[in-house]
């Protein structure tokens, strides 16, 4: 039970993250600071684990699974890993799978992945080209001069599927000095959060861009829950087929006092400003073009901001943590909503155009992405707000 594992956190040793640090500037990211600090607050045994990661039937939380594993036993878990690749039915469990297996430092992960680049499930294969090229398993480069389809008339020019993955820092006592810390799978962050769609424009992608979410199994009535981010910055475009970009937002948001998106059963507080930044680099594809402008085909890179996790509430619901719209996004320079925010959000995301239909063709723009280019929502794909300036679903506000 979560609560007994919360009774238990303070007495636990934590490592001192700059006792690790051997040689040269012992500056360190706050992320991996409060890493070395935090204890995780997964209660399955290893063994519970390995089944739920194999036996499972739900993706999810084969995947979610599959991620404490590796994070507990590292490269100990390669057989596992070897097995999912080769054995898993989902797409997403083997990509998100090949995505973990560039954590591990061992010179067995080439061999596990080189043989995917010619696997018969087509994402698979675009993926594996991804991952062996972008950690040297292999001289070959993903970008191929392969057939694309555009949209013409949609509001923007690429919708990219983003694969995320998350670690949550949770601030447990007022001292600071007891922190938890969640891990989140790429399709578990998906249910709880939302899948996420990186919708650039042409003429605007080196500055700004939309990041679309669809939460599915919120409402009630079984409706999806759109929100939309428009995020600004800027892009180094010193190489001609790639971008190193950072961008960051301030999305005005309502903030559910209860801790779970559209749930008003303890009070809203309306048009709190929400930070977030991302940064990372794209890659573009010559053989590729939207017009006239080579296309990106795959994008990766990391992000962070802040959150309020309602412990009390997970505690009193038996420590049930990932279910969709649990925890908000937060800030702490809101004068009510700071002295909640008690949850640092740190990760990586990356995204790929595949072949969405099964027709052999890279599909650039085929994902609905509901919202305008100014990142509102959109819900009926007009290109028009629903509501001018609303950023978030408002179905709570509706009546």
């Amino acid at each position: 039970m979560l609560d007994e594992r919360l009774a238990l956190l303070a007495k636990n040793a934590h490592v001192n993250p700059f006792q690790q640090v051997k040689k040269g500037d012992p500056t360190i990211r706050f992320c991996n600071s409060i890493r070395g600090a935090a204890i995780s607050l997964e209660t399955r045994t290893d063994d519970q684990l390995q089944n739920d990661a194999r036996n499972n039937s739900d993706p999810v939380l084969r995947e979610h699974a599959i991620y404490q594993i590796i994070a507990r036993q590292g490269i100990k878990a390669l057989p596992l890993i070897e097995a999912v690749l080769n054995e898993d039915t989902d797409s997403q469990v083997r990509i998100n799978t090949l995505w973990a297996l560039e954590g591990l430092d061992d010179e067995r992960c080439a061999a596990i992945a080189l043989p995917l680049v010619k696997d018969a499930d087509a994402r698979v294969q675009e993926w594996a080209r991804v991952f062996c090229w972008e950690m040297g398993w292999s001289p070959e480069d993903f970008r191929r001069a392969k057939e694309a389809r555009y949209y013409e008339g949609r509001t923007f020019d690429e919708t990219i599927f983003l694969h995320i993955k998350c670690d949550l820092f949770i601030r447990l006592a007022e001292s600071n000095d007891l922190w938890g810390h969640v891990i989140m799978s790429p399709q578990m962050l998906a249910r709880v959060y939302g899948q996420a769609l990186a919708c650039p424009i042409m003429k605007t992608r080196e500055k700004e861009i939309v990041i679309s979410k669809t939460l599915k199994g919120l409402h009630a009535d079984g409706t999806n829950h759109y929100e939309a981010f428009l995020f600004k910055g800027f892009t180094e475009r010193t190489q001609p087929n790639s971008g190193n970009f950072y961008f960051e937002t301030q999305t005005t948001r309502p903030f559910y006092l209860s801790g779970t998106a559209d749930d008003i059963s303890e009070g809203v507080i309306n048009d709190v400003v929400i930070p977030f930044g991302r940064e990372g680099q794209w890659f573009l594809n010559p053989n590729v073009q939207i017009d006239g402008k080579n296309a990106i085909e795959y994008v990766r890179g990391l992000f962070q901001g802040w959150a309020y996790v309602n412990l009390n509430r997970i505690i009193g619901d038996s420590g049930d943590f990932m279910f969709p719209g649990n925890s908000v996004l937060s800030t702490l320079h809101h004068p009510e909503v700071g002295q909640l925010t008690n949850t640092f959000l740190f990760g990586g995301f990356k995204g790929k155009v595949v072949d969405w239909d099964n027709d052999g063709v890279l599909d650039l723009n085929y994902l609905p992405s509901y919202a305008t280019a100014k990142g509102e929502i959109d819900s009926n794909l007009d290109g028009q707000p629903d509501i001018p300036g609303m950023m978030v679903c408002p179905r709570p506000f509706q009546n």
